[in-house]
């Protein structure tokens, strides 16, 4: 199934710099062709951007990841 991105209605700060990182990885990802779950979890663990604890980034790290930080979890 491909990722669906829901966009942030309102926001009560300014993105931090993780989240800033993380979106722009994400779109170098994406205009890279890559749109599968395991593609971009792969993707991203080629890069040099890690979850909060340092480790890989695993299919349900990246989909917890992006629900916390669209206010889902």
């Amino acid at each position: 199934m491909p990722l669906q991105l829901r966009p942030v209605q309102s926001r009560t700060a300014p993105p931090t710099s993780y989240e800033n990182a993380l979106s722009d990885e994400l779109e170098a990802v994406y205009g890279r062709g890559v749109h599968d779950l395991p593609g971009v979890v792969s993707a991203l663990n080629a890069g040099g951007l890690r979850p909060a604890d340092g480790s890989d980034w695993t299919e349900e790290t990246f989909t917890a990841e992006l629900a916390r930080l669209a206010g889902e979890a």
